[in-house]
């Protein structure tokens, strides 16, 4: 059993992720915050948890983690000009300084783990660039840089790595996706003609916590159904 602290662990990929996570006997400690704590079978102990205005109770965790991930994040859609310079501040605060907070925090118990590994979260758009995504791509574009950057300096004792989806269908993108129109509409621009589900990204995101992931580290694995690389 290992033990996993997941940073927004009450819905979408994150809840799948614990969810996965406990169905394979292990301990998850996940926070929450907009969402009610989730309940969940087995080893979970949930607590409130606002990333952008709290310091993290270490005290709670266990002297080991053996993994953690951080899935806060937002969609903010909107035309440059439209977009306040507060605007990206409230992004990166969220996206970045609330990872990097955590990450510090909970370093020295993952430097007690055999191997550890943390799992980050970008975007598509930051490799592939699309309209209205400056505010979204300027942040986990931070985030990319932090995974390698990271990775390099925690090597070999702890593995850190970053998933990059393409639009999921999760609460954080409820607007985007709210009527079958628009799944569609958004389906059809995949390769794959079908829009990611959080079970696909949390599935991508356990892998990379597992020991089957033992040589990946500093990676950007983009799950998108082959948005970033495909032109059919």
């Amino acid at each position: 059993m290992s033990n996993y602290l997941i940073i927004g662990s009450s819905s979408g990929i994150g809840l799948a992720l614990s969810e996965g996570l406990l169905s394979e006997g292990h301990q998850v400690y996940g926070s929450y915050n907009q969402s009610p704590m989730p309940a969940l079978d087995g080893a979970y102990t949930g607590f409130r948890y606002d990333v952008t205005v709290d310091e993290l109770d270490v005290e709670a965790l266990p002297e080991v983690l053996d993994g953690v991930v951080y899935c806060p994040g937002s969609i903010n859609l909107k035309p440059f000009h439209r977009i306040k310079p507060e605007g990206f501040l409230d992004d990166y605060n969220l996206q970045v300084i609330g990872a990097i907070k955590v990450l510090q925090k909970v370093m020295p118990m993952l430097k007690k783990s055999r191997l550890a590994s943390v799992v980050l979260f970008s975007t598509v758009a930051v490799q592939s660039g699309f309209n209205f995504h400056t505010q979204v791509a300027t942040s986990k574009g931070a985030i990319e840089g932090l995974t390698r950057s990271l990775a390099a300096e925690w090597a070999p004792s702890i593995r850190v790595n970053c998933i990059a989806p393409s639009l999921t269908d999760t609460p954080l993108a409820g607007k985007l996706l709210s009527t079958p129109e628009k799944k569609e509409a958004n389906a059809q621009r995949h390769p794959l003609k079908r829009i990611g589900d959080a079970q696909d990204i949390a599935q991508a995101a356990q892998f990379l916590l597992s020991d089957k992931s033992e040589w990946i580290t500093g990676q950007v694995l983009h799950i998108d159904g082959g948005m970033s690389t495909l032109k059919l």
